[in-house]
């Protein structure tokens, strides 16, 4: 019957896929059995080099730096959808001031804590931070956001305490598997300044965010995004120090004498020290040796072709990070219009995903309502119905920074062409460069009626437009 049953199962047949055969081509493969369980035992140790390299190799600091101007840039900007505009001008202008208050630290506004939390997710993989209530009078919202280091929510903490709730890598989970503590220290625990004695203190999940780009479901933290490239990092530093160690002592030009009978030391063209002939070689001198003795030159091996492995090495940085090669190397030898575009294209779809799956939900949309929560409870904004539909008042687009055209004229014209057509609408259009439409169109209002207003006629103005006989308002 066990026999049947191997047969009918298929136990019993060769494997159909070669990626699950054995035998010797496949001796020494490596495979990844659990994601949770590699992060815990190397997350800390890759972190750390991958912060070394972040900071000290040009590559990795072009690439890291390439990644947080793309995706943050000036920041990533809340536009509130309520449908009443007095409360949107309110909530606008409140938040404008706030930012400049939100980082507990002082050190920056909010859209640069965007860019260090970026640049924290890169290099280390992750980032904490806290939503904390400071009120010091100087805002009208006493929300601020301390920024935490991967480090204080310690990856060895993990236990049981009871009724199914259980304690994994310093994050506590309750029966249903779903976050809702972080156990915290006060302080870096590799800060040399802080207290020897660490205390961790139990935030509810509410309280903070917690920032990664998860590569599998039911992922506990992160991992640096250098972990691809660090070994290849590494090896490169090495090939690169032989390679310039090589050309510094051919650029010696050393020579050697070899004395086989001992009568060369003490020449009257060199002086002897300690029985060691030193002389020295100018420009077309000649330099008599006895019979016997002969000079041979350095001649240190080629380390091979050094700018094309460079450039093959550059390239992996840059795939293992999704960049264009340009970008990480700034080298545009050979680029065309057609080459670039299609790069960016890529890129850009990339750095969208990040910015609107990872950067908006886990970073800014938690800041935001809490923001506007505090705000309705502040008596700051208008809010007698808050209660009954928040949701108005929490919902809000996110506008990116804009991006930068590869042919303007050309770009301009097709982005013209769309929304004549109709496949897109104008409003769109500006968001997709980061602005609001609406605050766009008062500032062209504002415009064209002190243009009016002054007498003052330009290309754009609707005279002109008329006088060439095309209607004023041709975009829709």
């Amino acid at each position: 019957m066990w026999n049947r049953l191997r047969h009918a199962l298929g136990f019993d047949k060769r494997r159909s896929f070669d990626a699950a055969g054995g035998g010797r081509r496949w001796e020494n493969a490596r495979t990844v059995e659990s994601l949770n369980a590699a992060i815990l035992a190397g997350a800390s140790v890759s972190a750390r080099r991958a912060g070394y390299y972040a900071r000290n190799n040009p590559w990795v600091a072009a690439a890291v730096q390439g990644l947080v101007a793309n995706a943050v840039g000036t920041g990533i900007k809340p536009r509130s959808r309520h449908p009443d505009p007095d409360v949107r001008a309110r909530l606008h202008g409140l938040w404008n001031r706030w930012t400049d208050k939100a980082d507990a630290s002082g050190l920056t506004d909010f859209y640069g804590m965007q860019a260090l939390a970026m640049r924290a997710m890169a290099e280390s993989g992750e980032i904490f931070a806290r939503l904390r209530v400071m009120d010091d009078g100087s805002a009208a919202v006493p929300l601020r956001l301390e920024l935490l280091d991967l480090n204080q929510v310690p990856l060895t903490l993990n236990s049981d305490i009871g009724n199914g709730a259980r304690i994994r890598a310093g994050i506590e989970f309750n029966a249903l598997g779903q976050r809702v503590a972080y156990h915290v220290y006060n302080n870096r625990p590799d800060d040399p300044l802080s207290p020897m004695a660490l205390d961790v203190v139990r935030l509810p999940a509410a309280d903070v965010i917690h920032l990664f780009n998860p590569l599998a479901p039911g992922q506990l933290r992160g991992i640096t995004w250098l972990a691809p490239i660090l070994l290849r990092l590494h090896e490169l530093d090495q090939y690169e120090d032989a390679a310039l160690v090589k050309a510094k002592v051919a650029a010696l030009f050393t020579g050697f004498i070899r004395d086989p009978d001992g009568t060369v030391a003490g020449l009257n063209n060199g002086s002897g020290v300690n029985g060691v002939l030193q002389v020295g070689m100018e420009p077309g001198s000649l330099i008599p040796l006895p019979p016997g003795a002969d000079i041979q030159f350095s001649d240190p091996a080629d380390p091979g072709d050094y700018g094309a492995y460079v450039k093959n090495h550059i390239r992996a940085i840059a795939s293992g990070l999704g960049l264009p090669y340009e970008l990480v190397s700034g080298d545009l030898e050979g680029v065309t219009y057609s080459s670039i575009r299609a790069g960016l294209v890529e890129f850009r779809r990339r750095v969208e995903q990040l910015q609107h799956s990872v950067l908006v939900f886990q970073f800014c949309r938690p800041v935001w309502e809490r923001f506007v929560r505090m705000a309705a409870l502040e008596g700051a904004i208008p809010a007698h119905d808050f209660d009954r539909d928040p949701d108005a008042y929490l919902a809000c687009d996110w506008l990116p920074p804009k991006w930068d055209w590869v042919d303007p004229l050309k770009d301009a014209r097709a982005e013209i062409e769309q929304i004549r057509a109709g496949l897109k609408s104008r409003s769109q259009s500006i968001a997709e460069r980061g602005y609001d439409s609406e605050e766009v169109d008062a500032a062209i209002a504002s415009v064209l009626a002190r243009e009016e207003e002054l007498g003052l006629v330009f290309d754009t103005s609707p005279v002109a437009a008329i006088e060439e006989g095309a209607p004023s308002n041709a975009n829709p």
